[in-house]
């Protein structure tokens, strides 16, 4: 690797604003720390008397980020880094059905996410805001 190389890949950061355990009713996200190179998190709902679950994690690939979602275990799909600022990160697939879209946001003391895209033509879209579980 040239050392350009090593300066951009060194340069880019996490969004660390989202590390730790966040909850709001029937929903709960858990991330880690950006150490060693990778943020790894775990979602849970519970809806209807039914849980789903997913793992996600964001690594540094080809001088970006990516955030890989494996919702209820399945393969990985990917989520290329659009926009990052302190506290607002932004991840876009437009080849994947639904979601295309992958947002984070720091809403005060909250944690808020919201995934968006097109579904036969019409754009949808869900939101979670949580509080930091104590």
């Amino acid at each position: 690797m040239n050392t350009l190389a090593l300066v951009l890949s060194a340069a880019i950061s996490f969004p660390v604003f989202m590390t730790g355990s966040w909850k709001t009713t029937g929903v709960e996200e858990h991330w880690t720390s950006a150490d060693g190179g990778v943020m790894l998190g775990v979602g849970r709902e519970i809806r209807n008397g039914k849980t789903s679950f997913e793992f996600m994690r964001i690594e540094k690939q080809n001088d970006t980020l990516v955030y890989q979602a494996m919702p209820n275990g399945t393969a990985p799909t990917p989520f290329t880094l659009k926009s990052m600022t302190k506290d607002r990160v932004v991840f876009e697939n437009f080849q994947h059905d639904f979601p295309q879209r992958v947002i984070y946001w720091r809403k005060g003391a909250k944690l808020c996410a919201r995934v968006e895209g097109m579904i036969q033509g019409k754009s949808e879209g869900d939101e979670w805001c949580w509080e930091r579980m104590k």
